[in-house]
């Protein structure tokens, strides 16, 4: 019979043995995959973000550069983010020089066709997206509307998940337009 005190060091001793052979003593190389510059913060994805339109096109964020650029996550199905797009067009409409609204699809449960069906029969004339790289798990994106603010300058300014009504959006939006165009 094995008394307490063996046991433990019984498991201490496997502990030591099992970390010495998972260790080397020379230091570990990283790969040119590892090393290369990768975006590790919000702001590298978005200010690195490219896009894919309808027509399979790519479209970056740098191709705005002039321009506030509101990033809105969004799927037809979304009533609070259908519900933001009057306020989101009547901003654009008012800055058309210096604002400009990228409509994202996620695609959580949307397809191309989808987002593309709701494009036709609406007038709002937001540039039309899918997230074609990911930028969504990127942000860490689990509900919608998801909106990312980005100056004229193509940086980063904030990210903001759901919808504060129609007056406060308005607001929020000419107000980062105002500071950062």
């Amino acid at each position: 019979m094995i008394r307490r005190s063996g046991i433990s060091f019984l498991l201490a001793f496997a502990f030591i043995l099992i970390a010495s052979c998972s260790s080397s003593d020379e230091p570990q190389q990283k790969t040119t995959s590892e090393t290369e510059s990768e975006p590790q913060t919000d702001a590298e994805y978005v200010e690195q973000a490219t896009f894919t339109d309808f027509d399979g096109n790519e479209v970056s964020i740098s191709d705005f550069e002039g321009k506030v650029v509101l990033i809105d996550f969004w799927e037809t199905w979304c009533k609070p983010c259908l519900a933001s797009f009057p306020t989101m067009q009547k901003v654009q409409e008012e800055y058309s020089d210096s604002f400009v609204v990228l409509a994202v699809t996620p695609g959580f449960t949307d397809t191309k066709e989808d987002a593309e069906a709701f494009a036709q029969k609406n007038d709002y004339t937001f540039e039309y997206l899918m997230d074609s790289n990911n930028l969504h798990r990127k942000l860490g994106v689990q509900g919608i509307p998801f909106k990312v603010y980005v100056d004229a300058e193509g940086n980063f300014i904030e990210k903001s998940m759901g919808t504060s009504g129609p007056k406060e959006d308005y607001k929020k939006l000419k107000k980062i337009i105002e500071q950062h165009k």
